[in-house]
């Protein structure tokens, strides 16, 4: 699924030459899933009338594993939700991470549905199911770092 195919319309938004660029990239992690994750194995995300946050980096994910990194993934599915056209992507992606953003810890494929997220050396990700094997293996290579992702109750 290629999210950049977005519709052409204005966007409003304004350069800086200041402004401070902020990421959300990790590289050689797991994000494993969140402790109080109601589900025991990865489910893919129910489709309603319109399309979540959680079906779009689903399908982004599970259509190009390694291929993106955090960043590219959190900015195609906001730019798709916000109906940024495509001659606005460039700026608006500069505004989207001139302020911090959520991390996948806090995405709700690794909180609610049993997916960890897996960034490569290079920090380009992939869905892996919480009950597979490749997800185990994860977990016990101590080269990997692991981190959790938020509970969704305090």
């Amino acid at each position: 699924m290629a999210l950049l195919y977005l519709h052409q319309q204005n966007y409003p938004c304004h350069t800086y030459n200041f402004m401070k660029t902020h990421t959300t990239n990790y590289a050689n992690t797991l994000i494993l899933i969140a402790d109080d994750s109601p589900v025991a194995a990865a489910v893919v995300p129910l489709v309603k009338d319109k399309k979540t946050v959680a079906n779009l980096q689903y399908e982004l994910l599970i259509e190009n594993p390694y291929r993106y990194t955090s960043d590219d993934v959190l900015f195609m599915v906001h730019a798709q939700r916000a109906d940024i056209g495509r001659a606005d992507v460039e700026e608006a992606r500069k505004v989207f991470f001139s302020k911090g953003q959520a991390c996948f810890r806090a995405s709700p494929l690794t909180k609610r549905y049993g997916w960890g997220i897996y960034a490569d050396a290079d920090g380009k990700i992939a869905l892996i199911a919480c009950h597979t094997n490749e997800y185990r293996a994860l977990m016990a290579d101590d080269t990997v770092q692991k981190v959790k992702a938020m509970k969704s109750a305090r």
